[in-house]
């Protein structure tokens, strides 16, 4: 997909350069089509690392997408320059009035504190009401996925005895669904998380449906029975380093931490990981974006909110 993203956003040389379509601004000004509006609201503290992971997965489907970057305005980040965010981002009152094809919310190194105890916490109950009535889809990731599951259904989060990091086996649960077209029988992608939800907690909620597990690291992903909010307890879009980076990071901190599971060749970290959950990203990515944005958001996006309201 050419994703429409601002020419001076620094994602763009970096997709340019892996031979990935991106339609700068003034190249979709010249086209007389209705593009998909999605909204990211990024809570990564190295921004620019999740921007270009998300955007490198948001890439290879032949429709034009509006990307938006959203900011929390109760929390300034520490790691990422001012500049790069007063020039990309936006925050939730410039947005509220405006209707969304898609946003995805993603992760947030805060695990460890209760949901009430982060600082943004309000104002991210505050959007995740908002996307009911003007977002057609929303996609949560990791802490983002727990945060969605309390907020929405009342679902705990729990803490594990350590942090679970590493790639892990998974198997689809829900085989017929679009989101797994083309995926082989068994799916890697990694984890990296202090925290957890539980099969039983979400077999206890109807309204939701299990999409597939892992036996070492559990849930994958969890999704709403109405296709409008989708929870994914991994991080597919992760490169093939960041769990090395978060690993050397943690041991740099003195923090001992357990070297990620069947990341590294023999668990040596000194030789290089091999990647193994690639494909299997992108095409869920691909295929949320596809079945279950485009092929069923209305035309007309002021319709959104109406579907809200059923």
């Amino acid at each position: 997909m050419p994703i429409r993203i601002p020419d001076s956003l620094p994602a763009t040389s970096v997709l340019e350069g892996e031979n990935i379509f991106v339609m700068t601004e003034r190249r979709a000004l010249t086209q007389d089509i209705r593009p998909l509006n999605l909204l990211i609201l990024n809570l990564m503290p190295t921004k620019i690392v999740t921007e270009t992971q998300l955007l490198r997965k948001l890439s290879n489907t032949p429709l034009q997408v509006n990307v938006h970057l959203l900011q929390t305005k109760s929390h300034t980040p520490q790691n990422t320059d001012l500049a790069h965010l007063e020039s990309f981002y936006t925050t939730f009152d410039q947005v509220k009035e405006q209707q969304f094809d898609g946003m995805i919310i993603t992760g947030a190194p805060v695990e460890n504190l209760e949901f009430e105890e982060v600082d943004y916490w309000s104002e991210l109950c505050q959007i995740m009401d908002w996307t009911r009535s003007h977002v057609h889809a929303t996609l949560h990731i990791c802490w983002g996925a727990q945060a969605g599951l309390y907020h929405h259904y009342g679902v705990e989060k729990r803490t594990l005895p350590k942090k679970l990091s590493g790639v892990f086996e998974h198997t689809i649960i829900r085989k017929r669904s679009p989101l797994f077209r083309g995926f082989d029988d068994r799916f890697y992608a990694p984890h990296s998380r202090y925290t957890e939800v539980t099969l039983e907690q979400l077999l206890a909620k109807p309204e939701l449906e299990i999409l597939a597990l892992s036996d070492e690291a559990g849930v994958f992903g969890v999704k709403s029975s109405d296709n409008r909010r989708f929870f994914v307890l991994a991080h597919p879009e992760y490169d093939g380093d960041t769990l090395a980076q978060e690993y050397f990071r943690d041991v740099k901190r003195g923090l001992n931490p357990a070297v990620p599971a069947h990341y590294f060749p023999g668990d040596n970290p000194s030789l290089s990981p091999v990647v193994n959950w690639r494909s299997a990203a992108q095409l869920f990515y691909t295929n949320w974006l596809n079945y279950y944005v485009y092929q069923t958001t209305p035309y007309d996006p002021s319709e959104i909110a109406r579907e809200g309201q059923t």
